[in-house]
């Protein structure tokens, strides 16, 4: 197992080390904001997924009953719910996200969620249910066959699942009936960096600048840069120009230097800059070895009264491992990666010495628990 820690180890520094490799890397504006004026709508709605093979809603999701009982009405079908069985049946909230320069008759694609007790939507259907948005205009109207992309087999008592079942997914599922009002900027454009940064937005707007060797762009706050449309491409048909070229330029954003542990899992990933100051460290644990014996009783020869009894003996057996003192000291994620491997630790123990070291204000980094 300690031939293997290293190599787990060197493997983690190698990822670290591209990983910094990458940071360098400069990145496209157009990856990291989007248009204030051009954001995406949510859509959501209320539908039923038939043809399941019995795995559908059973007598507990009442609201789905209520439904078909509805739907059997409209269609001149009488019929009492107390009587009716939906176990092929399903009632799902379904999702989209549409996008403003989605035009009328294009397809989108569609998320169903289970709203019952349904097992499995595997097999099933989609009836046509409209998509609207909080405000309550409908947008799209959804329909087809649902793909889970997992299965849910019970037999014996037994039970095996893939993925979840009960969350599927319409490829081009919704046609939009109602666009989105595009409004196309006449002055200026805001952009919105995606992940707000006072640096990242000083640097944005200075490269903005230097490319069109005007004073366009402004950094209003961490997220927002301001940019002022030249009049040149104030022209009909030149926004498009403009701001194509204005997204595909690119910079190197700036970071926060972050150690993000995940203690479920015992995983742990450090980012770009992060640095510690000197620290001492020890390594030590304790091994405890419980062993039970098996003791067998028996009653003396020619005994009318008595049985045969097994007991067990409980042997405890307590060590120490002999403790490690190290000295800690890294300017670059790699140094640090190079002084924990030195110590031959798991995974879970880094994660300890992490938690020391930002409590001794030694870790020079945010540190992100999961």
């Amino acid at each position: 197992m300690r031939k293997v820690i290293p190599i787990i180890l060197s493997l983690i520094m190698l990822l670290l080390v591209s990983a910094h490799a990458i940071a360098e890397a400069e990145i496209r504006i157009k990856e990291m904001v989007s248009f204030e004026k051009w954001q995406e709508v949510e859509l959501f709605g209320y539908g039923l997924i038939v043809g399941l093979n019995g795995t559908g809603d059973k007598g507990g999701a009442t609201f789905t009953v209520q439904s078909v009982s509805n739907m059997l009405q409209k269609m001149g079908i009488t019929v009492d719910p107390d009587n009716l069985r939906i176990k092929n049946v399903a009632a799902v909230i379904v999702t989209a996200t549409l996008s403003p320069f989605i035009r009328k008759g294009s397809h989108i694609d569609v998320m169903v969620s289970s709203l019952g007790d349904s097992t499995s939507l595997e097999g099933g259907t989609l009836l046509p249910t409209p998509l609207q948005e909080m405000g309550g205009t409908i947008h799209a109207l959804a329909q087809g066959p649902v793909s889970i992309g997992g299965f849910n087999v019970a037999a014996g008592g037994g039970s095996v699942q893939k993925n979840h079942p009960t969350v599927g997914r319409i490829p081009d599922g919704a046609m939009v009936r109602e666009e989105i009002s595009l409004i196309m900027p006449e002055e200026e454009l805001l952009l919105i960096l995606s992940r707000p940064d006072f640096t990242t937005a000083s640097r944005m707007s200075e490269i903005i600048n230097e490319d069109f060797s005007q004073g366009l762009a402004k950094a209003v706050d961490p997220s927002t840069v301001k940019v002022k449309i030249p009049q040149e491409y104030q022209k009909e048909g030149l926004l498009i120009s403009f701001i194509s070229r204005l997204e595909n330029l690119s910079l190197v954003p700036d970071r926060i230097a972050r150690v993000v542990i995940n203690e479920r899992t015992g995983t742990v990933v450090v980012g770009e800059g992060v640095k510690i100051f000197p620290a001492a460290v020890a390594h030590g644990g304790l091994l405890i070895t419980i062993t039970q014996t098996p003791i067998i009783s028996q009653p003396p020869p020619f005994s009318e009264k008595g049985e045969t009894v097994v007991t067990e003996k409980t042997d405890i057996e307590v060590t120490e491992e002999q403790g490690r003192l190290a000295l800690v000291q890294g300017t670059t994620v790699q140094e640090l990666i190079n002084a924990l491997n030195a110590l031959g630790i798991t995974p879970r123990d880094v994660i300890a010495i992490f938690q020391a070291l930002k409590e001794a204000e030694a870790l020079q980094a945010e540190l992100v628990i999961m």
